[in-house]
């Protein structure tokens, strides 16, 4: 199983995580998250997320998701992006999470299509004549 990493400013990887743990009844195992609020400077995120990324990875790799492209958040990613079976993407969201959940065991290829995928495909603009139930 390919493991889960947020890394994101503010509390946003913690509230995404409990928001997929809401939607699929259990928090979802090999599932992180390194916030920038709860890190003094990036030094201390890069070592977080580095301690982080040890414990959750199980040997398939990891996908790391993070906020806003060229923040401090996404710029801790890019650097431990060097390593083996890491891969990342930026503009994360509740639709992109839950993708990448669904399709982690199929391999980072495709979990990296799904998640980028669900990223934009849950992206909608609501008006009256939209079908809102």
């Amino acid at each position: 199983m390919i493991a889960l990493l947020i890394v994101a400013h503010g509390n946003l990887g913690d509230s995404l995580i409990q928001c997929a743990t809401h939607v699929l009844g259990q928090r979802p195992e090999a599932l992180d998250n390194v916030d920038l609020s709860a890190c003094a400077d990036p030094a201390e995120m890069l070592e977080r997320a580095r301690a982080s990324l040890a414990a959750i990875d199980r040997g398939d790799g990891v996908l790391i998701l993070t906020d806003v492209y060229g923040a401090t958040p996404c710029n801790t990613v890019c650097k431990i992006l060097h390593t083996e079976r890491i891969e990342a993407v930026a503009g994360v969201n509740l639709p992109m999470l839950l993708k990448a959940l669904t399709y982690r065991e199929q391999g980072m290829a495709v979990l990296l299509e799904k998640a980028v995928a669900g990223g934009r495909t849950g992206i909608f603009s609501i008006n009256p004549e939209s079908a809102c139930a």
